[in-house]
């Protein structure tokens, strides 16, 4: 197992993609730490886990909070291998740039500054302190495209980049590393939004090398093994999942 004796904590561990990073953590032989703002989803995420005889907890932290988010830090015990955030932000799309409102724009930014800040901060005292750890955050294709109309979520998936970068540069000395993931849209991820019979995401699938869009269990996987000792070597990285829309 790459995960086997790690303790991991996901923030915004209920939703769609935090789930299954932490399902696949926990698959890994991780132990998690679910922490979001519905207890229910989260409650869900762990019932996945424990059903499949891994092992997980839940609590309730506004990861926006910087004493609500230092406050959990400080509740696990033992060394904190794993830092993972996978909030959602407030955005707003398919709106023009020169049709937007300087709140609707700058709203995702900062909110994606805010809980990366937050939750990497924390964690990385602790990590420090301890001589190791990763921190693992998530970006998404919008930091590289254009003409898209993706608002201000363009801006703030770069800047959890250069967050990734910055950071990593500052706490590599002390043996913690700092990697983000920049999948392309995944469709489990947004079901709801998503018809497979009317064609609205082709003009997405057309703009990749490989003819398809990213599968949630593929991100979710990249997670684990980005946060393993497999992947010692590797800090102040992007890893691509876009299917090929971006190329490096």
């Amino acid at each position: 197992m790459l995960l086997e004796n790690k303790t991991a904590i996901v923030y915004g561990g209920g939703g769609a993609m935090g789930g299954a990073f932490a399902r696949a953590f926990a698959a890994e032989g991780a132990r998690v730490y679910l922490a979001g703002r519905t207890a229910a989803k989260l409650e869900r995420v762990a019932a996945d886990i424990t059903a499949a005889g891994g092992w997980a907890s839940t609590a309730v932290v506004d990861a926006y909070d910087a004493e609500s988010v230092a406050g959990h830090v400080a509740s696990v015990e033992g060394p904190i291998d794993i830092c993972c955030n996978a909030v959602s932000v407030r955005e707003t799309q398919d709106v023009a740039l020169t049709a937007m409102s300087v709140e609707d724009f700058v709203r995702p930014v900062e909110d994606a500054a805010r809980t990366n800040f937050v939750t990497a901060t924390a964690a990385a005292r602790r990590m420090t302190a301890q001589g190791s750890g990763v921190i693992l955050m998530l970006s998404s294709s919008a930091a590289r495209e254009s003409g898209f109309e993706m608002g201000g979520f363009s801006l703030a998936c770069a800047a959890i980049e250069c967050l990734t970068r910055s950071l990593a540069g500052e706490i590599g000395k002390y043996g913690v590393r700092v990697v983000a993931l920049r999948p392309n849209f995944t469709p489990q991820t947004h079901p709801e939004w998503v018809n497979p019979d009317d064609g609205s995401l082709q003009h997405l699938i057309d703009g990749t090398a490989l003819g398809r869009l990213p599968e949630l269990n593929e991100v979710a996987r990249t997670a684990a093994f980005a946060v393993s000792d497999h992947a010692g070597a590797m800090t102040g990285a992007v890893l691509n999942l876009t299917c090929g829309a971006i190329v490096d």
